[in-house]
């Protein structure tokens, strides 16, 4: 019976393939156009997604996302499991504990976006503001005006303070602010990566608690390489990105969010605005709830999550504070080196400067986009120009994690000083 049906099956397969071929006697060029002549779809198959995948080996030296460490490269090159295994919940876990111990905190609302920073950004605001809620945002470069304009979209109330790239707020001004706006919540960026400012935040929180507003920081470009503690400084949303000094593949961020802010996000009139991004169900699917089962709500980036817990995993290594030390002696290498090479560091106040991203400002007579593309055409290098408001006011270098050595110090130097003497520089 079974030989039967397998030669019945072989007759089948030899029919549907002669039916399908192209006439006898057709020359070999002429075949894959008979094939697709004959087929049943009408758009061909992409001739770009025939060839093999390419991707050049760059220097990654701008403000992120950073080049990636092999053992983080393997580790997110193992075998997929599913998002609701508990192995995946197990690593989701780890995961859990890396962030408090990368951010400082105790939080037990301690969770790993998935996606890039800026789903963190909306997390935080879609859950702890309601529509017609007044929001203060500190601006002073790029990250402050897309808060406001997230808050804007989802209906709040927003306030803004304003400085030119690379300016600060002082503990005095945001006290006034808050007191005049009576905000829910006020943001701040600790790592300003378009402007190269690492902005003090001590006191801050404590002046957020007095006047009963939450105290939110976006950490993407600093956290692992400037000092932070979340439960010390008393900030209640706390935010980082993946593809920074973490040195994992970008769509990953992790988040924090202190009791207070829970109250707050947990005790709405309405619903936030993004299901995706709801914390009542996010923090279920991480086990923050405290409720026996996890419920499917989405599909992780299990791949994604594999590499930021070895991202985390070498940070636990190396630890916090030699981490933030490396970081701050490369960027005071790199300092020298660039006044060396006759250039202007944009922040002139070394206790404001981000280690991990150091601007500098445009050497004048030159076209900042003709240094960029030189040295990306030459060196195989990316150094990136302004973002936002800094555009055409600086040039940006990131060493952050795997990338911040004193080597690719060196080699970023070398790639500016040649820049320098065979791009164009105008007579004025």
């Amino acid at each position: 019976m079974k030989r039967a049906l397998f030669r019945r099956g072989a007759l089948l397969a030899q029919q549907v393939a002669s039916e399908s071929s192209p006439p006898a006697g057709t020359s070999p060029a002429l075949a894959p156009r008979i094939q697709r002549a004959m087929s049943s779809v009408s758009i061909p198959p992409p001739a770009c997604l025939l060839r093999p995948l390419e991707a050049p080996y760059r220097y990654m030296f701008g403000p992120g996302p950073s080049n990636v460490p092999p053992r983080i490269l393997a580790a997110g090159a193992k075998p997929i499991i599913g998002h609701m295994h508990a192995e995946m919940f197990e690593i989701m876990n780890d995961i859990k504990k890396g962030i408090q111990y990368a951010f400082q905190t105790e939080n037990n609302m301690t969770i790993a976006m998935s996606g890039s920073g800026h789903t963190a950004m909306e997390c935080a605001v879609f859950n702890t503001v309601e529509p017609g809620e007044s929001v203060l945002v500190a601006i002073n470069g790029i990250w402050g005006e897309r808060v406001a304009e997230i808050a804007q979209r989802m209906g709040a109330n927003v306030h803004t303070m304003v400085k030119a790239p690379g300016g600060y707020f002082t503990n005095e001004e945001i006290e006034q602010a808050l007191a005049k706006h009576k905000p829910v919540l006020f943001f701040l960026t600790h790592g300003e990566s378009s402007a190269g400012i690492a902005h003090p935040v001590d006191g801050i929180g404590d002046l957020c608690h007095q006047h009963d507003c939450l105290f939110l920081v976006d950490s993407v470009a600093s956290l692992g390489g400037a000092p932070l503690y979340m439960d010390k400084q008393n900030i209640d949303i706390l935010y980082t990105g993946s593809q920074k000094a973490l040195n994992a593949p970008p769509g990953t961020a992790p988040i924090s969010f202190s009791e207070r802010a829970c109250k707050k996000m947990f005790n709405r009139k309405t619903k936030p605005v993004s299901y995706l991004l709801d914390m009542t169900h996010l923090s279920n699917y991480w086990g923050c709830d405290g409720k026996p089962a996890r419920i499917y709500h989405h599909t992780g980036p299990v791949s994604g999550f594999f590499a930021l817990r070895e991202s985390l995993a070498i940070l636990a290594e190396m630890g916090l504070e030699n981490s933030w030390r490396h970081h701050k002696e490369v960027a005071e290498y790199l300092y020298k080196g660039l006044e060396d090479l006759g250039l202007k560091l944009f922040v002139p106040d070394k206790s404001l400067r981000l280690p991990s991203v150091t601007t500098i400002a445009i050497p004048s007579g030159y076209d900042w986009r003709e240094i960029v593309a030189y040295i990306m055409k030459h060196h195989q290098m990316e150094i990136t120009g302004g973002l936002g408001p800094s555009v055409g006011m600086v040039l940006r270098v990131g060493l952050m994690g795997y990338n911040c050595n004193k080597a690719n110090a060196d080699m970023a130097l070398a790639a500016l000083g040649d820049a320098l003497k065979h791009c164009r520089k105008s007579k004025a």
